[in-house]
């Protein structure tokens, strides 16, 4: 079983109370401790501003951030759950993609989705169109970003994107590219481009909502003529492991929820690190291969030890 760690970034308001200049160091050293720790992969979000509300904490972006993890880890391969397409256009994500794996080592894990947050598309300056035109988007990006990786001159038509003789130098070290991710759950039109061209998928809920989407890519697979088992399923999750009240009441706080909500979302996992590990065992026999934990405490608590020391090894 393989597990990834969420490195705070500000979006989850999990910078809160460390002074700008700080900030970073807090970051790498969360970085270092999941490295040290044996975790497979360090991620961050692709947001601009803070959950549940836009606030004026601190929140890093997420390629800026791979760039300079990049050489304060020796390891732990790096990851974003998700890169937003809309963002980025995809011949340019490429290139970028392409030097990140290059200063690290080829330890890029390479995350995409369709995007989702309007509120934050709408403060940034970008169109936010219909889901059919965003996933649309998605699957040409995914296309072009592949050729990028692959090809001398890529040249793409699409009805979103185009690109003609585009020279993408220096390539990814990875071979035959990065891992390519694509997250989302959209039952009719994400899951068909997962299974077209993922080596990876994302998607959350329950078990039984997990196995259910399983089921519902596989049959995508066959459509396709993709053999199912090349793509590795997982799913994030926040967790806290052997914690308190206090820490739990500081951790939903700072998420901007109650305890109860915090406790009773199908997204959370929290309890003695028995509890934790059946949790996760539920998700592995709903075919649950990578698992990415967003430790909420992870800047003042010690749940990322924890999980490692008790909880991984029983999984495992």
């Amino acid at each position: 079983m393989r597990f990834g760690g969420f490195i705070p970034q500000g979006w989850r308001m999990d910078l809160q109370g460390i002074d700008p200049a700080g900030q970073w160091d807090a970051m790498v050293g969360v970085a270092r401790r999941l490295e040290k720790a044996g975790y497979e992969s360090g991620w961050v979000y692709d947001h601009f501003h803070t959950v549940p509300e836009p606030t004026q904490e601190s929140t890093f972006e997420a390629w800026t951030l791979m760039a300079a993890l990049a050489p304060a880890t020796t390891t732990l391969r790096l990851g974003q759950m998700c890169t937003c397409n809309s963002y980025r256009p995809p011949a340019y994500m490429a290139k970028v993609a392409s030097s990140v794996d290059v200063i690290s080592g080829g330890r890029l894990e390479f995350s995409i989705g369709a995007g989702w947050y309007e509120h934050e598309y709408l403060a940034y300056g970008y169109e936010f169109p219909k889901a059919s035109v965003r996933i649309g988007q998605l699957d040409e990006a995914v296309q072009i970003i592949l050729k990028m990786w692959a090809d001398d001159e890529a040249t793409f038509e699409g009805k979103y994107y185009s690109v003609k003789g585009a020279i993408n130098r220096p390539k990814p070290l990875q071979d035959p590219h990065p891992p390519m991710w694509i997250a989302g759950g959209g039952e009719k039109l994400t899951m068909r481009t997962v299974a077209k061209y993922a080596d990876y998928s994302n998607f959350g809920g329950s078990p039984e909502a997990f196995a259910a989407k399983s089921e519902i890519l596989a049959g995508h697979c066959e459509q396709v003529g993709r053999d199912f088992s090349e793509i590795t399923r997982s799913i994030h999750l926040f967790c806290m492991v052997d914690l308190g009240a206090a820490e739990l009441e500081r951790a939903a706080a700072q998420m901007g929820s109650t305890v109860d909500k915090f406790r009773g979302s199908a997204m959370t996992v929290i309890g003695s690190a028995e509890e934790v590990a059946d949790r996760i065992g539920a998700y592995v026999e709903a075919g649950c291969g990578y698992f990415i934990m967003n430790f909420p405490d992870a800047i003042w608590g010690d749940s990322i030890e924890a999980f490692a020391s008790g909880v991984a090894p029983a999984v495992a």
